[in-house]
């Protein structure tokens, strides 16, 4: 399945889970992608195109986004800062911005059910501010899996009010990124980056990078030194993306030999076990080894213990038909 361009994705690319801290587990996002068949950068969720928005956030830190200015100086009397004439108007900074209403709270979200390194980053807002805030991260992990919608609809809200958080940055980003939205996505998490240094972040970067139909920026950041420095699930995500987008190249053998690696014949049983093993088995269905593809899609699914994917379906045609239906998009749901 497509969405957006319809240029096909890697299925088995990882989900974004809740953004960090903002259900009370801490967990942070660790891959490029949805899960296989919701939304995974590599799986129904496709990537649109679009230009990279400019980071028009403004700042509202303690004393709040810049304000209008008091009327004073040439046309004001003595030192009070008040006009000479009682009859003239106020001077204005310009025309007065629409207010945009603000997406609707739980009523038993309070804002403190994030975690404490979260709740920490929001101290260099105003107390109020900070709560707000807060309450629209709740949100956002809330809302993430069912509602990508409504959860990005609490992240702009978030972003309004607060643009210079990396975490505000980085939830709103991924937001964007399950709601299709890859390049807004993709300002927002090099956003959050540049702020935060965290590199965590990178494989859906890079996804987003594929999303827009540049695969080269894609294989560069898998590449890169900072990718070195990802943990094992961060590692997994990143290679099925630079896979897919070798694919996207039409380099189909290189996207197989990029899948091979220590984690692939790992015995383990975790959801990016199942999406490394189901990419896999896609590459080799692309070069027509149906047979070790099916074996594949079997490990896929003996791993799939969330059953993010459709590998046991996939086994299931293949062992019945011998090939797959003449309208399968390889790298792709």
């Amino acid at each position: 399945m497509t969405e957006g361009n319809d240029r096909p994705r890697s299925s088995g690319s990882s989900r974004p889970s809740a953004p960090r801290g903002s259900n009370g587990s801490g967990g942070r996002p660790g891959g490029a992608g949805r899960p296989s068949g919701s939304g995974r950068p590599g799986g129904s969720g496709k990537p649109g195109s679009g230009s990279r928005p400019s980071d028009s956030g403004r700042s509202s830190g303690p004393g709040g986004p810049n304000g209008s200015r008091k009327p004073g100086g040439s046309g004001s009397t003595g030192g009070s800062g008040r006009p000479s004439g009682t009859d003239r108007p106020a001077r204005s900074d310009g025309p007065t911005k629409p207010r945009v209403a603000s997406p609707a709270i739980d009523a038993d979200v309070t804002g403190t059910e994030l975690d404490r390194p979260v709740l920490a980053e929001l101290r260099t807002l105003a107390t109020d501010l900070a709560e707000a805030v807060a309450k629209h991260l709740i949100m956002i992990g809330r809302l993430l899996e069912d509602d990508p919608e409504r959860a990005w609809e609490h992240g702009k809200a978030a972003t309004r009010l607060a643009s210079r958080v990396a975490m505000v940055r980085e939830a709103s980003g991924f937001a964007a990124y399950r709601c299709g939205e890859y390049a807004i996505a993709l300002s927002d998490l090099r956003a959050a980056r540049r702020m935060s240094g965290d590199n965590s972040m990178l494989p859906i970067i890079a996804d987003c990078e594929r999303a827009l139909d540049r695969p080269l920026r894609a294989i560069e950041l898998a590449g890169s030194a900072d990718a070195d420095g990802l943990d094992r699930d961060g590692r997994v995500e990143l290679r099925i993306v630079a896979a897919g987008a070798r694919a996207d190249l039409g380099q189909f053998e290189a996207a197989l030999v990029t899948l091979q690696c220590p984690e692939l014949t790992a015995k383990a049983q975790t959801p990016w076990a199942a999406r490394l093993r189901y990419a896999y088995a896609e590459a080799l269905l692309r070069l027509g080894r149906d047979s070790e593809a099916l074996d594949w899609f079997g490990r896929a699914a003996d791993a799939d213990l969330d059953f993010e994917t459709d590998a046991a379906e996939r086994a299931g045609r293949i062992s019945q038909s011998g090939v797959e239906d003449e309208d399968i998009v390889f790298f792709d749901e």
